[in-house]
């Protein structure tokens, strides 16, 4: 891996026995850089963190090869370690925010005690310091007297306030990768920008690769940098922010940009009606073979009966499959003109 690479996924599929969920996912993140992962609900975002993760549920195995570059250089494959061994990278060298909190707080713990504990855990700092630190890091992320905050229930807290401890437990031990899984969907829109401000300030502060997931297109342009388009388990487009939304090839992610008000990212005034994608994402595993969008496409044909190559639009530093798309009838060609 390139010394600034943090994360580097090549030819990921998970499969629930003989049905496959993810096919051929590859992608690389660098340090300080964020990446915003976006598709449909069923698309196969979450299964693709919980898989770097090591978190995937019973009946789910993950092939393919995942490195992660944090505390020691990336020699070995996350696929294929145990779960001890994937337990001392969890909270440390790798941490995750969850869409609800409460799912990640436990409701007997004050959260200045769960905050210090993954430090305790892996021994990043003694039980004073890291009691101390706790304090520290509830600062950090916004919440007003944070040593009242520490002695607290996470039940006595708002949804807001919540969200924030749980970012203040994953960035405690300054992990090279954050994943944040559709963090703010459950928040009113002013808390959500006052957390998305947090996680950008918190992973610049560390200089640590973001993977970003959301639904939500004007969120990941206003996060990240990159973007990756997934829909059916695999990856369709990929590429910087500004050149996927403002020009997209892939005609999933033309359909999604279409069908997503991006006014409050770009300034462009908001359309009195969104169009929408036909048809609805198949359930998981029934996707069809080779084009995985072909059936819900209007420019389909007998070729798409095929897996479409993936196709390079530019050159990117994290790789060859950072900037392109997988479509055998791209947006901007002959059909559009």
């Amino acid at each position: 891996m390139p010394d600034r690479t943090v994360l580097r996924v090549d030819g990921l599929d998970v499969h629930a026995g003989s049905t496959p969920l993810l096919q051929d996912v590859s992608f690389a993140i660098d340090r300080g850089e964020r990446v915003g992962l976006i598709g449909e609900s069923g698309s196969g975002k979450s299964l693709t963190a919980l898989s770097v993760m090591g978190l995937l549920p019973e009946g789910l195995g993950a092939t393919g090869d995942v490195r992660l570059a944090a505390r020691t250089p990336a020699e070995h494959n996350l696929l294929a370690l145990g779960e001890r061994a994937l337990a001392r990278m969890r909270g440390d060298g790798m941490s995750m925010v969850f869409q609800e909190p409460m799912t990640a707080l436990n409701p007997t713990m004050r959260v200045g005690a769960q905050v210090a504990e993954v430090m305790l855990l892996h021994r990043t700092r003694s039980r004073r310091a890291a009691r101390e630190r706790a304090v520290e890091l509830l600062e950090q992320v916004g919440l007003p007297d944070p040593a009242h905050v520490a002695r607290a229930y996470p039940h006595e807290l708002s949804g807001g306030q919540r969200q924030r401890v749980v970012l203040a437990i994953a960035l405690a031990n300054d992990p090279a990768l954050l994943i944040c899984d559709e963090p703010t969907t459950a928040l009113d829109v002013t808390v959500q920008a006052t957390v998305l401000d947090l996680v950008v300030r918190g992973v610049e502060a560390r200089q640590a690769a973001l993977l970003f997931i959301t639904h939500d297109l004007g969120v990941v342009a206003t996060v990240c940098e990159r973007v990756l388009v997934m829909y059916g388990g695999r990856i369709v487009e990929a590429g910087p922010v500004q050149d996927v939304f403002g020009d997209p090839r892939h005609r999933y992610t033309q359909g999604l940009v279409a069908a997503s008000d991006l006014s409050g990212a770009d300034g462009r005034r908001e359309r009195a009606r969104l169009p929408t994608i036909p048809g609805s994402v198949p359930p998981a595993g029934r996707f069809p073979a080779g084009c995985v969008f072909r059936t819900r496409c209007a420019h389909a044909t007998d070729v798409c009966a095929t897996p479409p190559p993936w196709t390079p639009r530019g050159e990117h530093p994290a790789g060859a499959t950072a900037y392109g798309y997988a479509c055998f009838h791209p947006a901007g060609g002959e059909e559009d003109g």
